[in-house]
């Protein structure tokens, strides 16, 4: 029926080709082609853009200039379109405030449970505060025996002399004729004028009464009335004259040995964002900036004669010698040698170094006085310089430079955990026992430091009177729920408290997947881009079971995804094709997995039914274990122990594609970039981020540098595109200046650039487009009159080179200009590795920020290709399959063995099956994720790998 269809007709957003399709309502549908054949056209650029725009059209003017707009999509009709919901991947913004349970809103129902249900206990002595109600205290002074005499009393603050007066008259107007002065009880009107100056304690004589039957009403009024004059405490003289006994109570949280009192608890006492929860010193950020010892001196192999100390006078040799002449002094005084090694000096010599001499003097080799006596003075130490340099920085330059030598570390008043000392003192108990749990339970920082799965088992085993779970039942419920959300979509491996700009896009994307699953919404389209990214095939099972549930609430989930098992889950695939760019935008085959494995021309249905299968290169040669009988060609880190790994000792044989494996949460990432590659940049690049710990990384001499490739963006702007990035646009503006037209009217290669006045057509500054604000309708692009889109003005564009203008040229497809230029050309060399990169679809002009994250990879692996191989260098993927369909893997496949083939060495973070099984050497973490994981469970040749029992990787390799 029409209705239960969402009915696409004319869809020519982008590279579609007038697509009509039917999709199913209420259903888990896949979307699957290879790269560029246009699935996030139809997904995002279409059903979600049309879903939303109509949402917003449907809303007053007025509301509309404060939205977002997305543009109309090129479509003829949509009908049966629900409201639309898009989960991408998108990395949230490096904000230090933001954490996983902030995002979640986990942590709003955390601070009000840890106000209304905590313990709370006194910061300094870490004993449990307590706190009695009016009824409460009643009670207590009930259970007194029979005939007991009891004055109550209700304590003032201490007052000077000068105030009692005052004091004085104002409680005889209000009736009081006694008080209890200094511990002693008097007449108001007898009551002796104290010694000048000194503070005095007073209590207000408010009743005098003696426990019976009956009197609980008087005592309850007299309760009350002393609470009118002392907010939080009341006081009570019991027993005989001459043998009284003083009884005191709380109404607010507080420490009957010490006096310490707590003011009321709110939700803000446990914010970081409010100044009432948060540090005073850090202000909530739990990290200052400080000098790092580190990346002063970032090689200990280097010798202080040599440089070893990096100084921040680099651009004043004066005050550069100075430093030098005290580090000299320094070195003297503690009879070290200046040409030996770093770290073969004496620590008492380091400490010395950074941290001063305290009031030690030491001979500075600088004369002074007339009879030019030498001058002994204390070092102050580089730490401490440099700190006093920064804070009293003058300049913005010299505040930038010192900047260069500081780190984030650790607030040293809360120890990076935010809150004030009050905050954190306030705990929650739980039947469910963690290894950092003490007697009196968690507080609020430590139970956001917990995994995912260990938070959800304790919040399930929430310790609460019958009466604090009448009213705070309902805060453990939600917690509860949105933490098992997030350990469906295969997160629990992840801490509360992590900063949610550390996440990968994928691991973001399952986020905000549990955020919408908890709100429980039905009748949606939601619109997922591969969800399954970054997780372990063990884990994905569990993510397709998260996605079904959302399907079965009511929501259409239309999912572009590549993964194998998703699509054979799926209620209906849609495959574009057959190729990207220009040669795609087709629906090749629709219908349920095994239909599309049914169609001859499906390419995604011929790997499902393992007609067609990735295949390693030929040629692969597996590394001999023989290469681990000495050091000469293994990197090897030792001893890494940062975050989850347990003192993990793992080797990268030289010259081979070694693929990590692991469960989500296992440790990978922490290994390959926080260890190994934070290492590797500060060792070649003395980058700033300082490594994860590790014991020592051996093998280094067997490189030259290290490259990273990722599918991050090609550059920071819609002007970088594929011919800039790979350098051939450079030698195609050097081409175009050579031409005779363009010598004689004197044009130089920057005439040739659209980033620059002077060739560029001014009206829209080289972009082709300008930008007309619509205010609360979407913004309109509209075509330059002026250039006509071609970026270029008249003079420039009259330069040609085989008939055709630079702007021409930049509209060519990469296989185009390739055959363009001719093959022996050098521009030709350059295009000719992209196009064997599976990206002779895209434009020479084509906007980087119009790439999508496989593309973008590809891009640079092709600019790693078209430099000279030194044979040397090692590569560090992390997860290059990210959008790739079966097809494109194989082609990535190629062009990582071709780098490999050229002696250089590849590190792969990966969980595809199929590339794991084409691998020289496999490094498989685990056996789970969080405090599950961390070792090192398999290494080895794929056949090796899975033959380990305790390999989760192995299992899936075996069925394979």
């Amino acid at each position: 029926m029409a209705q239960d269809l969402i009915r696409v007709r004319g869809a020519r957003q982008h590279n579609l080709k007038n697509v009509d399709v039917d999709i199913p309502r209420q259903k888990l549908v896949v979307l699957t082609g290879v790269s560029g054949s246009g699935k996030s056209s139809l997904a995002f650029d279409t059903l979600y853009a049309e879903g939303q725009r109509r949402y917003v059209q449907s809303l007053s003017a007025y509301a509309r200039q404060f939205l977002d707009q997305l543009e109309k999509p090129d479509v003829d009709f949509i009908e049966g379109l629900s409201p639309a919901v898009a989960i991408e991947q998108v990395h949230s913004t490096p904000n230090p405030r933001s954490t996983i349970a902030t995002v979640t809103e986990i942590y709003d129902y955390l601070r009000v449970l840890y106000a209304v249900a905590g313990r709370p206990h006194d910061p300094q002595t870490g004993e449990p505060l307590v706190k009695s109600t009016p009824d409460e205290i009643g009670s207590r002074l009930l259970q007194l025996g029979e005939g007991t005499r009891c004055i109550v009393l209700a304590p003032l603050q201490p007052q000077e002399n000068d105030a009692l007066k005052a004091t004085f008259e104002k409680l005889k107007r209000q009736g009081f004729v006694r008080i209890r002065l200094d511990g002693h009880i008097v007449e108001l009107d007898d009551a002796l004028k104290p010694a000048r100056g000194l503070e005095h304690r007073i209590e207000v004589v408010v009743d005098r009464l003696v426990i019976r039957d009956g009197v609980r009403q008087r005592l309850m009024e007299s309760i009350e009335a002393a609470l009118k004059w002392n907010e939080h405490e009341v006081q009570f003289l019991v027993g005989s004259e001459g043998a009284e006994e003083t009884l005191a109570f709380t109404t607010a949280y507080a420490n009957p040995h010490t006096g310490y009192l707590m003011e009321k608890l709110t939700p803000q006492h446990f914010s970081f964002n409010t100044h009432v929860g948060a540090c005073p010193t850090c202000e909530g950020v739990g990290s200052l900036m400080a000098p790092d010892p580190g990346l002063i001196v970032p090689d200990g192999s280097v010798s202080l004669k040599d440089g070893a100390v990096k100084s921040w006078w680099s651009r004043n040799p004066k005050l550069k010698t100075i430093q030098q002449r005290g580090i000299e002094a320094l070195a003297k005084h503690f009879g070290v040698l200046m040409d030996a090694p770093f770290k073969a000096l004496p620590q008492a010599f380091k400490d010395a170094l950074f941290h001063g001499t305290g009031d030690e003097a030491i001979a500075t080799g600088w004369s002074t006085g007339g009879n030019r006596r030498s001058l002994a003075k204390p070092y102050e130490g580089l730490l401490n310089e440099a700190r006093r340099l920064h804070e009293n920085a003058e300049s913005d330059a010299l505040r930038a430079q010192l900047t260069r030598f500081m780190n984030p570390l650790p607030c040293p008043a809360c120890e990076g955990r935010r809150l004030r000392r009050e905050s954190l003192s306030v705990r929650l108990a739980s039947a469910f026992q963690v290894q950092a749990s003490e007697r009196t339970g968690l507080n609020i920082h430590e139970f956001t430091s917990l995994p995912i799965r260990e938070a959800l088992a304790w919040m399930q085993g929430l310790e609460m009177t019958e009466h604090q779970r009448a009213y705070a039942g309902e805060l453990q419920k939600e917690a509860v729920k949105r933490l098992e959300f997030l350990e469906q979509v295969g997160l629990g491996y992840l801490g509360l408290n992590r900063e949610s700009g550390t996440l990968s896009g994928g691991e973001m994307q399952r986020i905000r997947l549990a955020t919408q699953i908890g709100a429980g919404l039905a009748g949606v389209l939601y619109v997922l881009d591969e969800p399954s990214i970054g997780l372990h095939p063990a884990d994905t099972e569990r993510l397709i079971r998260t996605l079904l549930r959302l399907r079965d609430l009511g929501n259409t989930v239309l999912v572009v995804e590549h993964d194998e098992a998703m699509m054979l889950a799926a209620d209906h695939v849609i495959e574009l094709g057959p190729a990207a760019g220009e040669h795609g935008g087709r629906i090749l085959a629709e219908g349920s997995p095994a239909e599309v494995m049914a169609r001859r021309e499906s390419i995604t249905g011929a790997y499902l039914s393992h007609q067609l299968k990735i295949k390693a290169p030929s040629g692969r040669v597996p590394p001999e274990r023989s290469l681990f009988a000495s050091d000469e060609n293994v990197l090897t880190i030792h001893g890494a122990c940062e975050h989850n790994l347990q003192n993990v000792t793992a080797a990268f044989p030289a010259g081979c594609l070694t693929c990590v494996t692991g469960p989500s949460g296992s440790g990978k990432s922490t290994l390959v970039n926080k260890v190994l590659m934070r290492a590797l940049q500060r060792h070649f690049y003395s980058a700033k981020e300082e490594p994860g710990r590790h014991e020592a990384i051996t093998g280094l001499e067997s490189f030259d540098k290290v490259v990273v490739i990722d599918q991050s963006p090609i550059g920071r702007s819609p002007r970088s595109n594929p011919a800039t990035y790979t350098g051939a646009f450079t030698a195609i503006r050097e081409l175009f200046s050579q031409l005779p037209l363009a010598r004689v009217r004197g044009y130089d290669a920057g005439r040739f650039s659209f980033n620059t006045p002077g060739g560029r057509c001014e009206k829209c500054q080289g972009d082709g487009q300008i930008r007309i604000d619509m205010h609360f309708l979407a913004d309109v692009y509209v075509t330059c009159d002026q250039c006509r889109g071609r970026r270029y003005n008249t003079e420039t564009l009259e330069i040609t080179f085989k008939g055709r203008s630079i702007a021409e040229v930049l509209d060519m497809t990469v296989a185009e200009a390739a055959r363009f230029f001719g093959k022996a050309s050098a521009i030709a060399t350059k295009l000719v590795t992209l196009e064997e990169c599976g990206l002779g679809y895209i434009r020479l002009g084509q906007a980087g920020n119009t790439l999508s994250g496989g593309e973008a990879q590809r891009i640079k692996l092709a600019a790693e290709l078209a430099r000279r191989a030194t044979g040397r260098t090692l590569y560090v993927l992390d997860e290059p399959t990210t959008g790739l369909h079966f097809a494109d893997i194989q082609t990535l496949l190629g062009v990582l063995f071709r780098l490999r083939d050229a002696g250089n060495t590849l590190i792969v973070i990966e969980h595809h099956l199929d590339v794991i099984r084409c691998a020289d050497w496999i490094l498989d973490l685990g056996p789970g994720g969080g405090n599950e994981g961390g070792r090192l469970v398999a290494q080895g040749t794929p056949d090796q790998v899975r033959a380990v029992p305790e390999s989760v990787t192995g299992r899936f390799l075996a069925k394979a």
